[in-house]
C-alpha cells in the first residue's frame, strides 16, 4: 500500500502542489496561516517527503550536508543554527554531520560524502591536511570552511584569523596593557586555528616594539572551559603575571574568567580578557566578554553561493574568499581607559 503523496496533501489542504512543496522545503515567503493549513494536512496524512523521488524528478535532493567537529562547541552550534535558518533561502535544507575532530572521522566523511543523499557539502576540517583532502575525489561538490588550508581545486571561505588576532591584541595594547598572555592553544600539536591566532597575536606585539615571550602562553589539554580554568589556575599559582589575556575562543575565555575570579583578580581592572567567536555566551558572562566576532551569516551565504555554482556544474579552480569580522567590545576589555 502506497503512502500519502504530495498530491494527497494538496487535496486535503485545498491548495496547489506548489504550495505544499514550498511548505515542505520551508520556503520563507509562505504566510503563517497557509503554512499551518498545509502542516495540518501533512500531520493528518502522515506524509513524508520522498528524497529519492525528488532526485529522480529534478536531479537534486534539496539537501546539503554541513559537517564539522562537534556541535557542542558554541561556534559550531552557531554555524549550524545559521545554516538551518538560511539554507531555505536557497531552496535547500540541512543535514548536520559531526566528525568528533578525529582524522578517522574526517576521512570517513570525505570517503562517503553522503553520496545520493545530499547535493553538496560545507565542510570544516580540523585534522586533515589540504594535500590529503585534495587526494579524495568526492562524489559531490564540497566547499571548505575554516582555517585549514584548502587545495587549489576546492572552494574555501574563512575569516582572516591572523588579522583578527592582531586587531584584538592591538585593542588591548591601546588600553595600555603590556603583559598580554595567550590562553587556549593545544598543549601538543597545534591546529591551524591556533597557529594563525598565535601568529596574529605575535605580530601585534612585535608591531608595538615588544618581544613575544613563550612564558606568556598557557596551553590547554582540550577545547574546553574546565580544562582552561585548570590550566590558568596552575599558571597563576606559578607566578604568571599578566594584565591582559587573549583567549583562543570563547570557551577558553569562560574558563579564564572563572580562574581569575576564584583568585579575586578583577576583570577588567586588574586583567582584561578577550574571547573569540562572539557566541551567545559572550553577552551574558560576568563581566560580558569582548570577543572577535566573525560574520557567520555572511560566511555561510558566500559558501552556499559557491556550493550552488559547483552543484550547477562549475568545475574550475578553487575560489578562496575571506568573510568579514569585527571586534565586539564589552565589559571584559572596554574601550575606556582602565581604572
Amino acid at each position: 500500500m502506497r503512502g500519502p503523496r504530495l498530491q494527497d496533501v494538496a487535496e486535503r489542504a485545498g491548495v496547489s502542489m506548489k504550495t505544499v512543496s514550498n511548505v515542505v522545503r520551508d520556503y520563507p515567503h509562505v504566510s503563517a496561516a497557509m503554512r499551518e493549513k498545509v502542516q495540518r494536512a501533512i500531520d493528518e496524512l502522515g506524509y513524508r517527503p520522498n528524497v529519492s523521488a525528488r532526485r529522480l524528478a529534478t536531479g537534486r535532493t534539496g539537501l546539503i550536508a554541513v559537517a564539522f567537529a562537534d556541535v557542542a562547541i558554541p561556534y559550531f552550534a552557531e554555524l549550524a543554527h545559521v545554516a538551518s535558518r538560511r539554507a531555505p533561502d536557497f531552496d535547500y535544507r540541512v543535514l548536520l554531520e559531526e566528525t568528533d575532530a578525529t582524522i578517522d572521522g574526517e576521512r570517513a566523511l570525505i570517503a562517503s560524502s553522503e553520496a545520493g543523499l545530499v547535493d553538496g557539502m560545507l565542510f570544516q576540517p580540523s585534522r586533515m591536511s589540504a594535500a590529503e583532502i585534495a587526494r579524495h575525489r568526492s562524489e559531490i561538490p564540497i566547499v571548505l570552511l575554516g582555517e585549514t588550508p584548502a587545495p587549489l581545486t576546492m572552494d574555501h571561505v574563512m575569516i582572516d584569523n591572523v588579522a583578527a588576532a592582531r586587531e584584538i591584541t592591538e585593542h588591548l595594547l591601546a588600553l595600555g596593557r603590556r603583559r598580554i598572555g595567550f590562553v587556549g592553544h593545544e598543549s601538543t600539536a597545534l591546529t591551524e586555528t591556533s597557529r594563525l591566532r598565535l601568529l596574529g597575536y605575535q605580530e601585534a606585539l612585535t608591531g608595538a616594539g615588544m618581544t613575544a615571550d613563550p612564558r606568556m602562553l598557557v596551553a590547554t589539554a582540550s577545547i574546553d572551559a574546565t580544562d582552561t580554568a585548570a590550566a590558568v589556575r596552575t599558571a597563576l599559582a606559578g607566578g604568571w603575571d599578566v594584565d591582559a589575556i587573549v583567549c583562543r575562543d570563547d570557551l577558553a575565555a569562560l574558563g579564564t574568567l572563572r580562574a581569575l575570579q576564584e583568585r579575586g583578580i578583577r576583570v577588567p581592572e586588574d586583567v582584561a580578557v578577550t574571547g573569540w567567536d562572539d557566541t551567545r555566551l559572550s553577552a551574558v558572562t560576568f563581566p560580558s566578554l569582548t570577543s572577535v566576532s566573525p560574520d557567520v551569516d555572511a560566511l555561510f551565504v558566500r559558501a552556499m553561493a559557491l556550493l550552488l555554482e559547483r552543484i550547477g556544474g562549475y568545475d574550475g579552480v578553487g575560489r578562496h574568499e575571506i568573510a568579514p569580522h569585527r571586534i565586539a567590545v564589552r565589559e571584559s576589555a572596554p574601550r575606556a581607559a582602565r581604572s
